[in-house]
């Protein structure tokens, strides 16, 4: 039990990365001395901390006070790791966001403003160079967007796609290079969508791309032939999840469609992933394909479709439901 509840080790990784440890010891910095001046940290405290994570797989330490890399810590080199753990930017706020487990499962409400003073999204938007990070971790960095988002690859009738809650446009950014004749709307919050341009215009596809930076709780661009969720409901509790999915219906009505990507687990699997750090975040969870489907008839959706892709993604497809 003592191994399974010990925090040392986790935050000793979130203070190496933190500190570029593995990147100076990449660089060719090794002796401890030069490491804890290259990262203006305490060398009695820092061999400390790089013994322990020795002792724990990550790192070496070939003699006395000098540190190489191993497979473990050549891990920490990749930019997804960095922007995950380090504790300067969103990484930080994911750590220490835990602290707040126990208030979530006292009240079954997200505990993030009782760490650091305001619920979730306002933290985000209070706070720009977290929210930038938090959109790096969630766009690019993370390989190229798997644009195969739809079950039966019929793009034929797609001219028009709305990414609901896009980030900067990464996916939506990937859809439109892989389909010259479709048009796309990114829609995010106006200090998102402020960085897609560039995400546009690295995959050449800014001039059928366009930003609408609003709340996807207000009315969304209608007509579109597909309104796209990646990972997006999940964010959210049972009410929020309900108004999103009713503003898509809307919006795609009469001839439209809405696809979820990711935050939906088939029946047979048993149970959806905890997510037990949406919970504390913002209090989202994964539903099960039955929970999801009522939740879309409440929204005025069916799901006409469900299955896995290549990619092992799990995707809904929705229409909207004939008014009686």
């Amino acid at each position: 039990m003592w191994s399974l509840s010990d925090l040392a080790t986790p935050w000793c990784v979130h203070v190496a990365v933190t500190l570029g440890i593995a990147d100076r010891i990449a660089e060719g910095v090794t002796d401890i001395g030069a490491l804890a001046s290259a990262s203006q940290s305490d060398s009695d405290a820092l061999h400390r901390v790089l013994r322990h994570l020795v002792h724990k797989g990550v790192f070496e330490e070939p003699s006395p006070g000098r540190f190489a890399l191993n497979d473990a810590s050549r891990g920490l080199l990749d930019p997804p790791a960095k922007l995950g753990l380090s504790l300067d930017g969103f990484g930080g706020r994911m750590g220490h966001a835990w602290g707040g487990l126990l208030q979530t499962v006292r009240t079954g409400a997200p505990a993030y403003h009782t760490v650091f003073g305001r619920p979730f999204w306002e933290d985000l938007q209070a706070h720009p160079q977290i929210a930038e990070s938090f959109d790096a971790l969630m766009g690019p960095g993370h390989g190229t967007p798997d644009a195969d988002v739809l079950l039966a690859g019929d793009w034929e009738s797609v001219r028009t796609v709305v990414d609901v809650g896009g980030g900067t446009g990464s996916l939506l950014a990937e859809i439109l290079r892989a389909h010259p004749t479709i048009r796309g709307t990114l829609v995010d919050l106006p200090a998102t969508v402020a960085r897609s341009n560039e995400v546009f215009q690295r995959a050449g596809v800014a001039d059928r791309a366009t930003a609408s930076g609003q709340s996807f709780f207000d009315a969304l661009p209608a007509g579109a032939d597909l309104y796209l969720l990646k990972s997006v409901l999940s964010d959210w509790p049972d009410g929020q999840a309900l108004a999103i999915l009713r503003r898509c219906a809307e919006a795609a009505r009469p001839a439209g469609r809405v696809v979820l990507v990711n935050g939906v687990s088939p029946d047979k699997n048993g149970m959806p992933s905890p997510a037990l750090l949406m919970m504390v975040l913002v209090g989202g969870k994964d539903r099960m394909l039955s929970e999801f489907r009522e939740l879309a008839r409440a929204a005025g959706l069916i799901v006409r479709a469900s299955g896995r892709r290549a990619s092992w993604r799990f995707i809904v497809e929705c229409v909207p439901r004939r008014e009686s």
